[in-house]
């Protein structure tokens, strides 16, 4: 089984990357589940034609209960994707990062991964502040890679940073790893130079390149991926040439 976690500044464009990656591994014929692991609940809407799906978080704050099937929390997207939300708690109250531990607790509670046996899973988390929480997915063998979404933004680069030390604290016990760097253009000066020097200082390679274009941005106003909207598109060989690296590494494993 493929885990991934992708990683990045708020922002950045770390749940178009993961969703059209969990959308590109469907259509290569695997069982994919993407879970956002952001207070936003954000992450699966271009998989669920627009739609919000309704929180973890949510769903226990007003049912007053844990679910009892996997069906109260979970919906399938495009291309079967099974899609999960942690959300997190009423604004300005309480710990989102713990949110996203309750969550996990739950899943393994439901049984999810023994129920859906899926090829690839995908954790869309946010990196601004990698706290225990956010750290819980690189954490206790929930994913084994990790990807890290960034542009040449000075800010950007900050969190990819951050990030990266955050994941050598776990290396020695054999949690997680940073598979690669993933260049989300948005077009600032000397861009591809500045995330190669980044790359190369912290010694990782560019995985995966992602030109700006407005041809993600009219699928995602029609709730869908570019995957979905237009599966011949140069932007989507772009995810498509993604999974094909990781799922080829999965193989060699």
């Amino acid at each position: 089984m493929l885990k991934v976690a992708i990683y990045g500044k708020g922002g950045i464009g770390k749940s178009t990357v993961t969703s059209n990656l969990a959308a590109a591994f469907a259509t290569m014929g695997k069982k994919v589940i993407q879970i956002g692991c952001d207070p936003k609940a954000d992450s699966t809407m271009n998989l669920l034609g627009g739609e919000p799906l309704r929180p973890v978080m949510n769903y226990m704050r007003e049912e007053d209960e844990e679910p009892e099937k996997l069906e109260d929390i979970a919906r399938e997207g495009f291309g079967n994707v099974l899609c999960i939300e942690t959300g997190g708690p009423t604004p300005g109250l309480g710990c989102a990062g713990r949110g996203i531990i309750a969550t996990f607790q739950l899943l393994e509670d439901l049984k999810l991964f023994e129920t859906y046996k899926p090829d690839v899973v995908l954790y869309d988390v946010l990196g601004d502040v990698v706290c225990g929480g956010f750290a819980a997915p690189i954490r206790e063998d929930y994913a084994e890679k990790v990807l890290i979404v960034t542009s040449g933004e000075k800010m950007a680069l900050y969190a990819a940073d951050n990030i990266s030390k955050a994941v050598k604290n776990f290396e020695d016990r054999s949690y997680a790893r940073v598979f690669g760097i993933v260049l989300n253009h948005r077009n600032v000066e000397n861009e591809t130079e500045k995330v190669e020097i980044f790359a190369k200082e912290h010694g990782f390679d560019i995985v995966g390149e992602i030109p700006r274009s407005d041809e993600i941005n009219r699928c995602e106003d029609q709730g869908k991926t570019v995957i979905e909207g237009n599966p011949e598109s140069d932007i989507s060989k772009c995810f498509y040439d993604l999974a094909e690296i990781l799922w080829k590494d999965e193989e060699q494993v």
